[in-house]
């Protein structure tokens, strides 16, 4: 072979090769793969979702996330009387 038919020939083999990797990586991002224990881990999941919500229906009392049980509590900190010097300026330069 002479060199120019060479040099075409690696041109032709380093185009295919950047278009394969360019279609591979496509395909790869556009399918995932799901093997048949990521399907059943997913599937028990679920089940054993719907079985806790169907063991707790009406058991559980219902709890609102915006309550704060402790927001009415009364100050009962004894520190909090002892010192007498708490309401006193302690920087003159402000």
């Amino acid at each position: 072979m002479s060199n120019k038919t060479l040099v075409i020939l690696i041109i032709i083999i380093a185009i295919l090769a950047v278009g394969g990797y360019f279609y591979w990586s496509k395909v790869i991002k556009t399918k995932p793969v799901v093997t048949p224990e990521q399907a059943a881990l997913e599937n028990a999941g679920d089940a054993a979702k719907a079985i806790t919500d169907s063991a707790t229906q009406g058991v559980l009392p219902s709890i609102n996330p915006n309550t704060n049980p402790l927001q009415d509590v009364p100050d009962i900190n004894p520190t909090d009387k002892s010192n007498p010097f708490k309401d006193i300026k302690t920087n003159p330069f402000e």
